[in-house]
């Protein structure tokens, strides 16, 4: 497992040449191979994905404002999408250790990232920014959209634009098995672990406030947070030995991968909010009001087919998280 996490970190750093992954319309993952074209967007540290077979008829209407973000996609062919490299099981990039040159995209968002692509009828580019680049907006036309499970806050308003939610996540707490912590309030003045920039460092700092006004659970007298540069790295570390945290939060998606990782954690009490998590757009980039109209269309279209459900079970072992608690 550490060896393959180094893998993902050398590869998304750049060290290793940009990577073009072809998406099947199956879903099941990008396989990856190194081109001329990609090789000259190495420093950026992209990996792309081609959507599914061009013949593939698109929800979204052709845009009809030329200076509309949409209409330059479409006639740039492709979309380029922001997402996690390391965020099983909604995106992760899984480099084969064999052959460092090839990798293959995989997991909710990525699906989901593909499927608009399809029905936008382009191709799909994935680009790997930190979290707090996407949430501050400004991304200065490095990638179009953000499908790498961003929370609607109301802070995240005053830079994104968002779709209707696609899928809902719990927020788990867990804890140390060496802490012997059983609850929430048992980590009332001790350290938890979470990603940088993410709703649950916004939890422990006070000053979440979600963007559908869903209520959240209190935090615990005196909780300290200890931010590392993605919620898998807390799981990561505390596998490693690390012990200056006692507990650890994130999606109980992503915190049932850790543990089933071998992370020596333990879930803590019920979840501590839920998370409506939407693709976003730069308000400061391109106009997009079309581009914004076709994604909330097909993010609809996605609900309503059985699309996203069927995503969500194939990924979160059986449950349906599209539909809010």
């Amino acid at each position: 497992m550490s060896t393959r996490r180094s893998l993902i970190r050398t590869l998304v750093a750049g060290s290793i040449a940009a990577i073009v992954l072809s998406a099947c319309s199956s879903s099941t993952g990008s396989s990856a191979k190194p081109s001329t074209a990609a090789s000259a967007a190495a420093s950026s540290g992209t990996a792309a994905s081609a959507a599914a077979s061009s013949g593939t008829a698109a929800s979204a209407a052709p845009a009809g404002d030329p200076n509309d973000l949409l209409a330059k996609i479409k006639a740039a062919g492709v979309i380029k999408v922001g997402t996690d490299p390391a965020y099983p099981p909604q995106s992760e990039l899984k480099v084969d250790p064999n052959d460092p040159s090839k990798a293959t995209f995989e997991g909710f968002d990525i699906d989901t990232a593909n499927e608009i692509g399809k029905r936008l009828g382009v191709k799909v580019q994935f680009e790997t920014p930190d979290f707090t680049v996407v949430e501050s907006g400004k991304w200065a036309g490095r990638f179009d959209i953000s499908v790498g499970s961003v929370t609607i806050t109301q802070k995240r308003l005053e830079n994104l634009d968002f779709t209707e939610p696609y899928y809902f996540t719990p927020a788990q707490m867990t804890a140390t098995k060496a802490s012997g912590i059983n609850s929430v309030n048992g980590l009332a003045g001790k350290t938890v672990c979470v990603g940088g920039g993410t709703t649950y460092f916004q939890w422990i700092d006070g000053t979440l406030k979600l963007g559908d006004g869903s209520p959240s659970a209190p935090v615990p007298d005196g909780m300290k947070a200890t931010t590392l540069k993605t919620d898998q790295d807390c799981a990561l570390s505390a596998k490693s030995g690390r012990k200056d945290f006692e507990g650890w939060l994130s999606s109980s998606t992503t915190v049932a991968a850790g543990i089933a990782g071998g992370a020596p954690m333990v879930v803590v009490g019920d979840p501590v909010f839920y998370e409506p998590l939407a693709v976003a757009t730069d308000k400061s980039g391109t106009p997009h009001a079309e581009l914004q109209a076709a994604l909330d269309k097909i993010i609809k279209d996605m609900h309503a087919d059985g699309t996203l459900a069927a995503s969500s079970k194939k990924w979160f072992d059986g449950q349906d998280l599209t539909v809010k608690p």
